[in-house]
């Protein structure tokens, strides 16, 4: 196999990817993925035993294990480029041999969750719920630089949904993808609720919200809300599932995302301490991951 060239697969002197600063036996087959720093000891705290916490940037690891069974816990930092990142990253570091830079010959597949907050566009969805994202929309268009990314979307609701909320050609064109079904049906349960999540590439505009500046289309939410693809409403806001879903996808790994919701934007309720909640989820996806 061809070797992949040095200014396209950096790797630290140490031997490790050159964001994550991970070499291969640092990383374990189940990785929980969230956008806080701060939270990856709140997860490692569940853990029975730590092996090793590895940091660069916004970059966190911690990989140990929880009711016997390997788990690491990684932060992504906020928005699908440093998803970009980080799955490609963890992608390298099982299917990629660094130190002859080849792929190997067998792929290795990662379960990757991400757990996280977010805010619900549909006023019947409770603050402090838990919400399991089985479509992911995204708004950055990061995977459209992926050639790939029409096998893994689905195109018909991305038409529809183009369609009915009148998509200004200025703003990157959506693509849907579909969470894995396997984590989908180990994650799911009663205090479950299922929805199509949006990942915005913004907290402000992107998500319509007007602080000094008005948004391009200041009814987007309010056509999100309305939409409707064969019984699939949109859910909910956050901004990184659609990245992880996409680029799990086309390389071969499953993924899957849940989120405390914390806000609704469409009743305007807030949770009055999310903290607990995240905690629950927390322990909840350990549970049933395990």
């Amino acid at each position: 196999m061809e070797k992949i060239k040095s200014s396209e697969l950096i790797i630290n002197p140490d031997g490790s990817v050159f964001h994550l600063h991970l070499r291969p036996e640092h990383l374990a087959d189940t990785v929980i993925l969230v956008g806080d720093p701060g939270r990856v000891e709140l997860v490692a705290s569940f853990f029975d035993e730590v092996e090793c916490t590895i940091s660069n940037r916004e970059f966190v690891t911690t990989t140990g294990t929880y009711k016997g069974k390997r788990f690491s816990v990684l932060s992504t930092g906020i928005g699908t480029d440093n998803i970009d990142i980080v799955v490609n990253e963890l992608d390298a570091l099982v299917n990629i041999d660094l130190e002859t830079r080849t792929p190997k010959a067998e792929h290795k597949s990662l379960d990757l969750v991400r757990i996280g907050t977010s805010g619900a566009l549909q006023g019947n969805i409770p603050v402090d719920s838990f919400l399991l994202s089985n479509k992911s929309i995204g708004f950055d268009g990061m995977l459209n630089f992926y050639a790939e990314r029409d096998n893994v979307s689905d195109l018909d609701f991305e038409q529809s949904f183009k369609d009915f909320v009148k998509w200004d050609a200025k703003l990157a064109s959506p693509y849907v993808v579909p969470a894995s079904k396997s984590l989908i049906n180990k994650l799911d349960g009663d205090d479950m609720i299922q929805g199509v999540t949006i990942s915005a590439n913004g907290f402000y505009g992107p998500q319509g919200r007007v602080l000094r500046l008005q948004t391009l289309d200041p009814d987007l939410n309010d056509k999100i809300e309305e939409f409707d693809f064969k019984g699939e409403k949109i859910t909910n806001y956050e901004m990184e599932s659609s990245a992880i879903f996409g680029l799990s996808a086309m390389l071969g790994h499953n993924a899957a995302a849940v989120c405390a919701i914390i806000a609704n934007r469409i009743t305007k309720d807030a949770s009055k301490d999310y903290k607990p909640t995240v905690k629950s989820l927390i322990q909840v996806v350990l549970d049933r991951l395990s």
